[in-house]
């Protein structure tokens, strides 16, 4: 199958090892290696860990071609293909014996006296204060007040995303086969002054989460999405909700989530 494919890898010594080594194979194998990405690319490879595969998904805007994800970080959650195996790959590959797992995104719209910004994230997207201050946030669930919330922050993840900075701060790690957002306090007040939820909460996929500042003080806010992180002063309002964009990742054999899950967590 003459497939046009495009390797996205970082800038350490090993990956740059296998990306020489991995571009001769899949030359050799027939498939058509390509030095610039696309819209005709048809297949992603990437090399790295996690963090290079979430750094690949801003840089390329989510793209529609699927990922197949080459191991050379440590977890290795989404990149499972780990370099001894990468002949296994660019046979099945060509052989099309795979499954594509598709992952929804999340979205946030975040409304300032400056104007709009938009960001979109695999994992999560957090809503924090500043460093050494709880900030104050009234939250609303499809235009319902729900709670004012005192603490740290807030971590809003996909399915995707449970096993990142969600699972750190004691969220629940959720089979990829669902379609929800969970929401997860960060540091959360709870005390005579302040009564704010401890545990995380799950929405529905249609469901929009809304945050308001409750005072001035609380309206400069950072948000970071997927590890990168922007500062937004004078916020009004956030809304986080699923995107309609989506990424394909490309499996191997028949390990399914939980045998993976238990083999990288417990």
């Amino acid at each position: 199958m003459n497939r046009k494919v495009y390797i996205y890898a970082n800038d350490t010594e090993v990956s740059a090892k296998i990306e020489k080594d991995l571009r001769t194979k899949l030359i050799k194998s027939g498939l058509r290696v390509y030095e610039t990405f696309d819209q005709d690319t048809e297949l992603i490879l990437c090399i790295g860990g996690d963090g290079t595969l979430l750094r690949l998904m801003q840089e390329l805007d989510f793209p529609k071609a699927p990922v197949v994800g080459i191991n050379t970080g440590h977890l290795g959650f989404f990149q499972e293909v780990p370099p001894d195996k990468i002949d296994d790959m660019i046979f099945q590959i060509n052989q099309e014996q795979y499954t594509l797992q598709t992952f929804h995104t999340i979205k946030g719209c975040i409304t300032t006296d400056d104007g709009l910004f938009r960001y979109t994230a695999l994992n999560e997207i957090a809503v924090k204060g500043a460093p050494t201050y709880p900030v104050h946030l009234n939250l609303s669930i499809n235009d319902s007040f729900i709670e004012r919330f005192s603490g740290d922050g807030l971590c809003v993840a996909t399915t995707a995303g449970s096993t990142a900075y969600n699972y750190s701060l004691g969220g629940s790690i959720v089979d990829p086969r669902l379609n929800l957002l969970q929401v997860t306090p960060i540091a959360p007040m709870n005390s005579i002054a302040y009564r704010s939820f401890t545990s995380s909460i799950v929405l529905p996929s249609s469901d929009t989460l809304t945050i308001r500042p409750c005072m001035d003080h609380d309206d400069c806010l950072t948000i970071v999405y997927d590890g990168l992180m922007e500062t937004h002063h004078h916020v009004k309002e956030i809304k986080i909700s699923l995107s309609r964009q989506k990424v394909s990742m490309m499996r191997f054999g028949n390990l399914h989530f939980w045998d993976k899950a238990k083999s990288k967590f417990l």
